[in-house]
């Protein structure tokens, strides 16, 4: 059992404190050095990735051929491959009546530009005939992130839902077409005693070196933060096992949580694997805002924007930076119309690509954008108010 000291979350508690004291005096978005960004949507391009009622598929659990992306595409994960961005993007079909009733799948597109996709027409990750039945029936594979390690195999960390409980799992690839699925990633860990909570959205470390980005390893072992409420932290020597770090207390250490009066006062949801820089480990993140008096009025209540931390290099549960507004938020006209009419750019894919950082995000729930940082260009973070 890892046990991570106290102070810790004690720190992370007071810190979270005084920075919520600074929130509403906050009236011009300017980036610390240690974030990353802004980011470019480029013009005439997005959506990049939308429903498509032509693409038919047979279905292993209704044996009949379905229009498996017909309702909405979105919440994407990319990585780079054969100096080509691919994005695996989540489908629904139109199975149910709203999110979470209907089937998800995901989708592959391949892309020489990081911005125009031509995609296979098929899934390549779905609820099958196979032996994790049992968490991915009816309900499917969603919200995937996905990065390679040094060696060239692909990890995809996404949530398998059964409608019952969503549980992260992991897949291995070598061409990110047939992927290998090793099922829920804390099913051994403490004897399984987080096999059966909600788990979501996990962001694994990776790092820049030799122009190109891959899973790092830290003192033998791979690290992830993930959690989709609270920003929660994990360990594996082989990338498909994981252990939670938890605190003295045996419960699960909770590194970052919603603030008060801020964009993410309601969810702090993690996004696209995270970066070790030479300020620290960066994790991008999802903020929704809270409906009620405990978020920002200065964006829509329940809106989806996206937020920075900034971990200790040296110790990355020690947090050490976080945005007090969002980098990136719900603008444009396909990000505030959808499925989830309330606004969404919810991120999950980041690559380096070309020099430059492109960002894959969904937009409403219902279709797939692409946002680029170029770091030789000095840009502006979206404005706080419109």
């Amino acid at each position: 059992m890892i046990h991570i000291k106290l102070q810790h979350s004690l720190f992370v508690l007071l810190l979270t404190l005084l920075v919520g004291e600074r929130s509403s005096a906050q009236t011009k978005n300017v980036l610390p050095d240690w974030a990353i960004g802004g980011f470019v949507r480029p013009k005439g391009v997005n959506p990049i990735i939308s429903p498509d009622t032509n693409s038919v598929f047979l279905d292993p659990m209704s044996n009949t051929r379905t229009k498996w992306e017909d309702n909405d595409t979105f919440n994407p994960a990319a990585v780079v491959k054969d100096g080509k961005v691919v994005v695996l993007y989540r489908s629904e079909d139109k199975s149910g009546i709203k999110i979470s009733t209907r089937t998800s799948r995901l989708g592959y597109a391949v892309s020489k530009n990081g911005l125009e996709f031509k995609r296979s027409g098929k899934p390549v990750l779905y609820p099958d005939n196979d032996d994790q039945k049992e968490f991915e029936w009816p309900g499917g594979c969603e919200d995937p992130r996905v990065a390679v390690t040094k060696d060239g195999t692909y990890l995809v960390i996404y949530t398998q839902w059964n409608r019952k409980v969503p549980r992260l799992g992991a897949a291995t690839s070598k061409d990110l077409i047939h992927w290998k699925k090793h099922g829920p990633i804390f099913q051994d860990a403490f004897n399984g005693e987080f096999m059966n909570i909600p788990t979501k959205s996990a962001s694994i470390v990776t790092q820049v070196k030799n122009d190109k980005q891959t899973i790092m390893q830290i003192n033998g072992k791979y690290f992830m933060y993930w959690g989709e409420r609270n920003v929660y932290a994990a360990t594996s020597v082989n990338l498909v096992d994981w252990t939670p770090l938890v605190d003295a207390e045996g419960k699960l250490l909770k590194l970052a949580s919603p603030r008060n009066g801020f964009f993410d006062s309601d969810f702090t949801e993690c996004g696209p694997p995270a970066i070790m820089t030479e300020k620290g480990v960066v994790l991008l993140y999802n903020g929704r805002n809270s409906n009620g008096t405990r978020g920002d009025k200065r964006f829509g209540g329940g809106a989806y924007s996206a937020g920075q931390l900034l971990f200790d290099k040296n110790d990355l549960t020690k947090m050490i930076g976080r945005l007090d507004v969002p980098f990136f938020r719900p603008m444009e006209a396909f990000e505030r119309k959808g499925q989830y009419s309330s606004g969404t750019v919810f991120i999950e894919g980041m690559v380096w690509f070309k020099h430059k950082w492109f960002l894959y995000y969904g937009c409403a729930d219902s279709r797939v954008g692409v946002a680029v940082h170029d770091p030789k260009k000095r840009t502006a973070p979206d404005p706080i108010e419109d």
